[in-house]
């Protein structure tokens, strides 16, 4: 699915993550870590939003460096505290990010539906609680063809009822061939999602967890 070879990133010449060599298979991957452990450094890298010494290359084919356009296609992200420019609403948002990643006709109005984002869809996002800013980036975060989307504290100010829906076009989507990699500070059991593994962020690098330590 994803390899990673001699990833470095430093700030400041202080390296805060370095992973060698990983190599991550498809499915459902649950990353987790204290906080500044490395975490979000990690998926911002991933999805194209953070400089780094080293290689990082999508389903064998797609070098984050050599074919950018190609990767960042595939590859969506959701923030753990999202921000965006406070005078533009979700609507356009989700119509420029839409735009911007070749969303099939009516993919927003359902992803709008399925959050709830309709029902502040023509507010500014000055306007928006922790909550509603929450159910925008997933739904950003699912926009267009993605055969990798990553979700940065995915549980985080989200109210169950969403979360659930939110969950169960997850394991859809799944069964359809997309990975989902995850963090978080709360039960990831909570989400029902079947993981394919768990890794541990620690110590500026990323192991994997053995199963029967993995939640």
């Amino acid at each position: 699915m994803l390899t990673v070879t001699n990833l470095l990133k430093a700030y400041d010449g202080t390296p805060v993550l370095t992973v060698p060599n990983l190599t991550i298979p498809p499915g459902i991957h649950y990353f987790r870590g204290s906080n500044g452990s490395g975490k979000t450094t990690f998926l911002r890298i991933v999805a194209g939003l953070l400089p780094f010494s080293g290689q990082i290359i999508l389903e064998q084919a797609y070098d984050i460096r050599q074919q950018p356009v190609d990767y960042r296609l595939r590859v969506n992200y959701a923030e753990a505290e999202p921000l965006y420019p406070d005078f533009l609403t979700a609507r356009d948002l989700a119509t420029f990010v839409a735009n911007a990643k070749r969303a099939p006709a009516g993919q927003v109005d359902q992803l709008a539906d399925l959050l709830g984002v309709t029902a502040f869809w023509t507010q500014p996002t000055r306007t928006f609680s922790s909550g509603m800013l929450k159910k925008l980036s997933l739904l950003l975060a699912w926009l267009g063809q993605p055969t990798l989307v990553l979700l940065d504290e995915p549980l985080t100010t989200l109210d169950v009822e969403t979360a659930g829906r939110l969950f169960d076009f997850t394991r859809e989507r799944v069964n359809q061939g997309v990975s989902v990699w995850l963090t978080s500070h709360q039960d990831i059991t909570l989400t029902g999602l079947p993981l394919t593994a768990s890794w541990q962020v620690s110590a500026g690098t990323i192991q994997p967890i053995p199963d029967d330590t993995a939640v």
